[in-house]
């Protein structure tokens, strides 16, 4: 599924260091600012080792997990929203994006300045937020006047439409994001169109050095105490730590450094599943001996929307899906089992595919 994330950010605080320990497309990390003029997208394999457990069971000749697309935004500095820095442009790059990972300097650094001069996470927080929100204000205005015209002539939905822009208006004029505006769900379709910054869902990631990679430190405690009343994710990072990880050769040396660190696991492997989530998205797979292979699904959709995953041909001809679920496979350790325990479900248009669902989609050509 075409989606996207963006990794945000002040200039210097790590965002393109982070990106790179999980993409294979590098990007140019400096400790200049306004140091590059493009973003950097990588498509980033999920990691899920449910693919290997099926593998025990079934044996196969390729493993294909599913991936997210992530966009590395140049920093942004204060006054971005005006053309500052560079500006407007990367703006609109995070306009394409439908979730965002903020990243906040949680580290000191004599070698790597500070644009604003200190470190600061919730005061760089904020910074970035204003900008976003100051961008969106100007978007809705925008709309208020086109929409007004129509409104004047009687229209009763362009009268609507205008009622919900002006909450919109007034909420991020009272420097508050607009997934916060108080607007029936139903109505969030007048803003649509406008793709705003700062109604994408958003998670927190604290960038820290090597010594505070498992318990944060003074920084990360602001954050989480700034964030305390938000519905959102926060994660502690060490990216410089991450980095050098990545660059190990084997998987046996990656595991040794980061026992040696005190972690169980690449942080960044942490921050693409809870990305993943942020999306609303949920796995299911295909298994058989020439591949076993990871599927990305919205929430919520069918066992035909399913199938369209996989190939159009397949949603136009659905007839049914047999269903078996992770967890009742690898308990019992192979179809026949399933069926013989009434752990195998056949399954027509209506099903609702749940996450870790194993699929065999049954179709007319």
């Amino acid at each position: 599924m075409a989606l996207k994330c963006g990794i945000v950010g002040l200039t210097n605080i790590g965002k393109t260091t982070i990106f790179n320990c999980f993409s294979e497309n590098k990007a140019e990390v400096t400790n200049f600012s306004f140091s590059t003029d493009k973003s950097n997208l990588g498509t980033i394999k999920v990691p899920d080792q449910r693919l290997y457990e099926l593998e025990k069971l079934q044996p196969t000749e390729k493993i294909i997990p599913t991936v997210v697309d992530i966009i590395d935004v140049p920093g942004i500095a204060k006054g971005a929203s005006e053309g500052e820095g560079t500006g407007n442009k990367f703006l609109g790059d995070i306009r394409n994006t439908d979730a965002l990972i903020h990243v906040l300097r949680c580290f000191d650094d004599d070698n790597l300045p500070h644009v604003e001069g200190s470190v600061d996470p919730v005061r760089d927080m904020e910074i970035l937020n204003f900008e976003l929100q100051i961008k969106d204000a100007e978007s809705v205005d925008k709309k208020i006047i086109r929409t007004e015209k129509i409104a004047k002539s009687g229209d009763k939905e362009a009268k609507k439409a205008l009622e919900v822009l002006n909450i919109y208006k007034e909420h991020l004029e009272n420097f508050k994001p607009a997934h916060t505006a108080p607007v029936k769900e139903e109505d969030k379709k007048y803003v649509k169109d406008l793709n705003l910054l700062t109604i994408k869902p958003v998670m927190y990631v604290c960038n820290v050095d090597e010594e505070s990679a498992v318990n944060g430190n003074k920084y990360t405690e602001a954050v989480f105490e700034a964030l305390k009343n938000e519905n959102t994710q926060i994660l502690i990072i060490a990216a410089a730590l991450e980095a050098d990880i990545a660059e190990l050769e084997t998987e046996e040396e990656r595991q040794e450094f980061l026992e040696d660190a005190g972690l169980t696991e690449p942080g960044v492997h942490k921050l693409i599943r809870a990305a993943y989530d942020m999306l609303n998205l949920q796995t299911f797979f295909t298994v058989g001996p020439k591949e076993i292979r990871a599927w990305t699904l919205k929430k919520g959709m069918t066992a035909p929307e399913a199938a369209g995953v996989i190939h159009s041909d397949l949603q136009k001809g659905f007839i049914r899906a047999e269903v078996m679920h992770y967890e009742d496979f690898i308990e019992l350790g192979s179809e026949q089992k399933c069926k013989e325990k009434g752990k195998f479900h056949v399954e027509g248009k209506s099903y609702v595919v749940q996450d870790g669902d194993i699929l065999n989609i049954r179709f007319n050509v």
